[in-house]
């Protein structure tokens, strides 16, 4: 692995980050909030894209990360999935669609591109 120690430091990392606080903030919305399983499966799937990518960093090994990273980038996909659901069923405007699947899209590059 390069000279990052720790996985905080990961562009990737900071990303999903930003992505799983962009999803809490759109999933307490009441028309959101009220759909408990829409809500949580989106949230656990863009907490997972930080999980992956912190776990595989942290288990050492370069396998093990690059396997964990494309754990990652399937759960930012996830994400992006969930959004055109939320959005169909009015849980979100076209505005806020927009900027999630930016964000998901952003961190799922980012991360193949690390691959």
């Amino acid at each position: 692995m390069s000279s990052v120690r720790r996985f905080e430091d990961l562009a990737c990392w900071q990303q999903a980050r930003e992505l799983t606080n962009f999803i809490y903030n759109l999933t307490t919305k009441p028309e959101f909030k009220r759909d408990h399983g829409l809500a949580n499966q989106i949230q656990r799937a863009s907490v997972s894209v930080m999980s992956n990518v912190s776990e595989g960093f942290e288990r050492g090994t370069t396998p093990d990360f690059i396997h964990f990273l494309y754990i990652a980038k399937g759960s930012a996909g996830e994400v992006r999935n969930q959004l055109y659901v939320a959005r169909d069923l009015k849980y979100i405007n076209e505005e806020e669609l927009n900027k999630g699947l930016n964000l998901a899209k952003r961190v799922a590059g980012t991360i193949f591109n690390f691959i």
